[in-house]
């Protein structure tokens, strides 16, 4: 009985992913939620909330186990294609598991269990399907890293944009819909790009499949190359929203300042996406080996990112609120992650991704820190002002304090790792001195940033009217603590992380292999729809134009 679970498992593993959460929304559904009971609420009502907190937090437990499956059977280097309806690439949709994916899928994950086991302490009696609502996100972000196809990307990018909608509203409140107006007016429009750069990419292409898109690209001359640049420019602006690069970031601060604590550390993944789509749409189609598309959004992309670091932590200096901090902070993460993105070296996207998952940990950490913090500084909330004091300083003081120190890069702790990675792979390189002098000073800024509202929060202090016993519960407590682990793991195995995130980078820039797997047919339709990656390249690859010299060298932002 194992062995037929094992197997099935094995044959359809990255549309199961997909499809738990999608089964647990449903099941949540139809289980039904009324809103509005307190956490202790007694009743017919009560023991239906017990039910949906069992059912969504099992699936969320569940998905972590399978996506840890995912990550251990893509590190041995397979690649797993799942073609939709027996129907083959580039005409069917299909589902690709590769390192990538597999990582992104288990840091969603990650995530998520402990932002839901926070949400559980009474957050999701605020609102009428949160668990729905929050299973429905999982499912859009599990399809947006596992689909091959830029279209279906499309689609689950509204799936957990419209989940994102209906959480940044949950609880209610006037600046949640002030700046929830702002995040879905802009989105939309963002979305309106995205079609419209799918649709001039498909219109030199004749596919929106990712690995046969790359080889068609490769061949594009004359006004069709023109207008597969000018695709790539508006999924970049499309992307650069998602990920909150500069000048697109200035949604980002209020909303997440805005929302709920369990429902911004969520977010905290959410700029990960724009990341992912730029690495698969920039390096993959438009990336080193392109023809004359090669590197096309470089001009652009290190810069953006490089000052999208700066401003981001210069808003976090002159941030008046404590939630605000951590937004801006979570900019100036982004920027710091692309830049390593933006060097289009196997080295860099390298550190990039590792540096990737130790900000999504730190800054969900901290976005929950600050409702505990703030909910013990009665009235003041997270006002960046003096305060009584926080009833538990000294638990409450070292969770700041690992996470400023995380976040500002400080030794041994992974934000460190990932720097140093970073900068060691912008040595060779003309742009250099400007990654350095960016990298290090933002991480000097935000060191800086931090301490001063620590200094405000645990010295600062004013006599205390009452005891105030909100943002005590071990439950809530726990949680950070929980993403401040992760972050400990991260650094004790940093050397076979750091050797997953190398071979990820290595099979990414493998385009040929990609496409050979992707777009290979074997056998009529009984075979299996799922296929090892082993090297071949695309059998029937047309004729690329010769590769655009490489300016990785020359380049100055």
């Amino acid at each position: 009985m194992s062995g037929a679970v094992l197997a099935f498992w094995g044959q359809h593993a990255p549309v199961l992913s997909v499809l738990l959460p999608s089964f647990t929304a449903v099941a949540l559904l139809l289980l039904g939620d009324q809103g509005g009971l307190s956490p202790q609420g007694g009743g017919h009502e009560g023991q239906r909330l017990a039910w949906r907190r069992r059912l969504s937090f099992a699936s969320a437990l569940l998905g972590l186990v399978m996506a840890a499956a995912l990550v251990a059977r893509a590190s041995s280097g397979e690649l797993q294609v799942y073609e939709l309806g027996e129907w083959p690439a580039p005409f069917g949709i299909v589902l690709v598991l590769d390192r990538l994916s597999a990582l992104m899928v288990l840091l969603t994950y990650a995530v998520a269990v402990p932002v839901l086991a926070y949400a559980c302490g009474g957050w999701d009696t605020h609102g009428r399907h949160f668990h729905t609502i929050f299973h429905f996100q999982l499912m859009g972000l599990s399809g947006a890293f596992l689909t091959g196809d830029l279209f279906n990307l499309f689609v689950f990018f509204e799936v957990l944009l419209i989940a994102s909608y209906v959480l940044l509203l949950h609880g209610r409140g006037g600046a949640r819909l002030r700046m929830g107006v702002h995040y879905v007016v802009l989105n939309l429009t963002a979305s309106s790009l995205f079609l419209i750069g799918l649709a001039m990419l498909y219109a030199v292409t004749g596919t929106l499949n990712m690995a046969d898109a790359a080889l068609k690209v490769a061949a594009l001359q004359g006004q069709e190359l023109r207008l597969a640049q000018s695709a790539a420019l508006v999924l970049l602006v499309v992307f650069g929203l998602k990920a909150a690069l500069v000048p697109l970031y200035f949604w980002l601060p209020g909303t997440y300042a805005a929302a709920s604590a369990p429902v911004a550390a969520l977010f905290a993944i959410m700029t990960k996406v724009g990341v992912y789509a730029i690495v698969r749409v920039h390096w993959v189609i438009f990336g080193i080996d392109a023809g004359q598309a090669s590197l096309t959004v470089q001009p652009w992309l290190l810069p953006a990112a490089l000052l999208t670091s700066v401003l981001g932590v210069l808003g976090a200096l002159a941030a008046h609120t404590l939630s605000r901090l951590v937004a801006y902070l979570t900019v100036s993460s982004v920027g710091t992650i692309v830049a390593g993105v933006a060097l289009f070296t196997p080295q860099a996207l390298s550190a990039a991704l590792y540096y990737t998952l130790h900000s999504t940990v730190v800054m969900a950490g901290l976005f929950l820190f600050v409702e505990l913090a703030a909910a013990q500084r009665g009235v003041t909330g997270d006002r960046l002002q003096p305060a009584p004091q926080v009833h538990e300083p000294v638990l409450l003081g070292v969770m700041m304090l690992f996470g400023a120190a995380s976040a500002a890069g400080l030794p041994p702790l992974p934000g460190f790792l990932g720097k140093v990675m970073l900068l060691q792979s912008a040595a060779d390189l003309v742009a250099r001195v400007w990654v350095w002098t960016v990298v290090l000073g933002v991480g000097f800024l935000t060191l800086l940033g931090l301490a001063r509202a620590g200094i405000i929060l645990f010295w600062h202090v004013q006599p205390a009217d009452g005891a105030n016993p909100a943002g005590r519960s071990a439950r809530l407590l726990a949680a950070p603590w929980l993403f401040m682990g992760m972050t400990v793991a991260l650094a004790a195995a940093a050397g076979p992380v750091k050797a997953y995130t190398d071979a990820l980078a290595q099979q990414i820039t493998d385009k040929r292999g990609y496409a050979g797997v992707v777009l290979a047919r074997q056998g009529g339709p009984d075979q299996p729809t799922t296929r090892p990656y082993d090297g071949r390249r695309a059998p029937t690859a047309p004729a690329a134009a010769p590769s655009a010299p490489d300016t990785r060298q020359e380049h100055r932002p």
